[in-house]
């Protein structure tokens, strides 16, 4: 049988593939191979715990403090010795992580048809985000297929004369995975949380992580915080906090003690599902959770200046914001006390996908295996 080989390094990419691993699994005709770098170890293991996924392949390349470089190198060396043994018909990557551009550029090396999920995102700033722009553009130049989410991110495809006929929009597979998680209610490990989701209070979910936001930048944001929690006694502020020490050396030193702030580890997703669905108000620079909150019917205001996510925010339930504190606490303090803004931000929309995005991918998989049976190539 034809042999598809998922690939990806990182708790995003586990959570947007999980959905085209059952889909391919349940499929037959097809053999489903998956491989995983291990970029992330613990979020990824948690990931794939949760899905019932058991990797056939780990490069675990996971080194404390490595470089951008260093995944790189670990991983296209890691892949050219097991396409030595074990090559695949096709290799499937998902979106702009420095471990999807490798797995790309190793299997296109190798003569090797790579699929590219959540295909066309672009930011139009090669280093905002960063280094996802990058990536993302990297890999469009080199895939065979490109599974779009949206028709936007098909008109910038288009756009940088990527033929139609190798574009699929299929929605994407972040709304699969999270309809079907956030079902489930899973408990919280942390007592406090578990307190908090029965105790009635408001919510302000907090992520930051973003590179380019770094520094002073993430300093602002926990100085705004700090006020916000100091203004809203009747509110609670819950940060799950990310590993990187460049955030935490940024953001806490603001924070103090708080009674009203509560920072956590950062959870597991089924947990962080559940979290999503009890927030009043979402503050974040993460680009997974523009497009999970608005399909929960929750306000999200955007620390960047620009997104390749721009779907929700022309739909009007996403708002940029960009990192200067004292807009930040202006613009949260509008949302929990204008109300007519609130809603106008809360209605539940779903301009990523209907939950069917895995069903639509593998469909478009069988489509590149009978090419590939016909021609002997698809590039």
């Amino acid at each position: 049988m034809p042999v598809i080989m998922p690939i990806y390094g990182t708790r995003p990419e586990a959570i947007k593939m999980a959905p085209i691993i059952a889909e391919l699994q349940r499929t037959p005709g097809l053999e489903c191979f998956v491989t995983v770098t291990g970029q992330h170890r613990t979020m990824l293991d948690q990931v794939n715990q949760l899905f019932g996924i058991t990797p056939d392949h780990d490069l675990n390349i996971f080194e404390p403090g490595q470089s951008l470089n260093e995944i790189l190198i670990r991983t296209i060396s890691g892949l050219d010795k097991l396409f030595a043994v074990n090559r695949p018909d096709v290799v499937v990557v998902q979106g702009d992580t420095t471990t999807s551009t490798a797995a790309a550029l190793a299997a296109f090396n190798c003569g090797i048809p790579v699929v590219h999920v959540e295909a066309g995102l672009r930011s139009g700033n090669p280093l905002s985000p960063f280094p996802e722009e990058g990536n993302r553009k990297i890999t469009s130049q080199i895939a065979s297929l490109h599974l779009a989410p949206t028709e936007t991110s098909r008109a910038n495809l288009l756009a940088e004369n990527i033929k139609a006929e190798n574009i699929v929009v299929t929605g994407n597979t972040v709304i699969d995975a999270l309809l079907t998680t956030v079902q489930k209610q899973l408990p919280f490990v942390d007592p406090q949380l578990e307190a908090l989701a029965s105790s009635g209070r408001r919510i302000l979910l907090v992520t930051t992580h973003r590179r380019e936001n770094q520094g002073e930048a993430m300093q602002g944001i926990g100085r705004a915080l700090a006020r916000i929690a100091a203004a809203e006694p009747d509110l609670t502020i819950v940060l799950p906090i990310h590993r990187n020490p460049a955030v935490r050396e940024a953001v806490l030193p603001y924070l103090g003690s708080a009674g009203n702030i509560l920072v956590t580890e950062p959870l597991e997703y089924g947990e962080f599902t559940r979290l999503l669905s009890l927030a009043h108000v979402i503050l974040t620079d993460s680009g997974g959770v523009q497009e999970e909150a608005p399909s929960l019917g929750k306000p999200v205001l955007v620390m960047r200046e620009n997104t390749e996510r721009p779907e929700a925010v022309e739909a009007g339930v996403v708002k940029l914001i960009g990192t200067d504190e004292d807009r930040i606490v202006f613009e949260v303090d509008r949302l929990l006390h204008d109300e007519t803004h609130f809603k106008s931000l809360a209605e539940a929309i779903t301009p990523y996908g209907d939950g069917t995005a895995a069903q639509r991918s593998v469909s478009a998989l069988k489509m590149i295996m009978i090419k590939l049976e016909r021609h002997g190539t698809y590039l």
